[in-house]
């Protein structure tokens, strides 16, 4: 008996609250990938959503070939989702996308077109963005912080979407972090790269689950796990607070020494104690998140847990 060919473009998705929208997705992607290859699979990492996702996925089970259904234990995240995902995919390309249709699954077989022309990685451009004017202020906001406190620059027109070659995922895989964020890890590993513009639609159904407070958080999230910023810009506005406390303290001295003014009292100190203090806590958090994510990091936990895997006939 043969063994069966590795598949020659896998598909990774991770699902959350896309209960109307599987069947859709991969009816197009199922039309999408048979005009490429016979040999594909699709791989859907339902991350414990609360509606009914994974019912329709096991629905769609039944309808669609070539499709691999991946449950986690619970809600790890958009980005331990994907990296699920990927450490389960064989194809000789990857190609990641999100699963509410605003990444046209017609856009694939471009891109793939394009890696074929040398590159490891090919990245969707969203020319034009279909979202409100809110999510593209606060998308903005979100990468331009980014990209100061990590020192790595972020395209707030790229996201996930993309293709990339079978060495960038080994490598994405073997790095062991917990704090996960797709982007800036396709970034770090380098190869050969480049971007492509597609079509980005506006979301058919529901609403995007990355609010300020979440893109707030991962933010900070992102920065503590790659970049040193957070801390030395706390130590260079505690050097500023207190030269400008001794300058203050100098100027008084000799003013007062000169009869200008008479020695301040208790108001003064209170200030200074209080604004020191409140600095001194300010830096104090800074450190103790990057403790606190360097504990995270030593349990040395598993990323994810997986609750079940199905496969339906290929």
């Amino acid at each position: 008996m043969q063994p069966t060919p590795a598949p020659e473009i896998s598909v990774v998705i991770p699902v959350y609250k896309a209960e109307p929208l599987v069947d859709e997705l991969l009816k197009q992607l199922t039309i999408e990938l048979k005009g490429i290859t016979s040999r594909y699979e699709i791989i859907l990492v339902e991350d414990r959503s609360t509606d009914n996702s994974w019912l329709e996925i096991q629905k769609a089970q039944k309808i669609y070939p070539h499709i691999k259904a991946v449950r986690l234990s619970r809600n790890f995240g958009q980005h331990h989702a994907i990296s699920a995902g990927l450490s389960l995919a064989g194809g000789d390309w990857v190609v990641v996308m999100d699963c509410d249709l605003q990444d046209q699954p017609s856009e694939i077989s471009k891109l793939y077109q394009e890696a074929k022309k040398g590159f490891d990685i090919v990245l969707a451009r969203r020319a034009l963005r279909q979202d409100s004017w809110l999510k593209r202020f606060f998308s903005r906001t979100f990468y331009r912080t980014l990209s100061y406190l990590t020192g790595i620059e972020q395209d707030a027109t790229v996201a996930n979407f993309g293709i990339y070659s079978r060495k960038v995922i080994s490598a994405i895989n073997r790095m062991p972090e917990s704090i996960r964020y797709f982007p800036t890890m396709v970034r770090w590993v380098g190869f050969k790269s480049t971007k492509l513009d597609v079509v980005h639609a506006a979301r058919p159904e529901g609403e995007t689950s990355y609010n300020f407070k979440r893109l707030l958080n991962l933010s900070l999230d992102i920065c503590l796990a790659n970049s040193e910023k957070p801390i030395r810009l706390a130590i260079k506005f505690g050097l500023l607070v207190a030269f400008t406390g001794f300058l203050y303290a100098a100027i008084i001295a000799v003013r007062a020494i000169l009869g200008e003014i008479p020695v301040l009292g208790y108001a003064s100190i209170l200030i200074s104690v209080w604004v020191l203090s409140g600095l001194m806590i300010c830096i104090m958090g800074v450190i103790g998140l990057y403790v606190g994510k360097s504990f995270e990091g030593i349990k040395n936990r598993p990323l994810y847990l997986i609750d079940e895997i199905q496969e339906n006939d290929q």
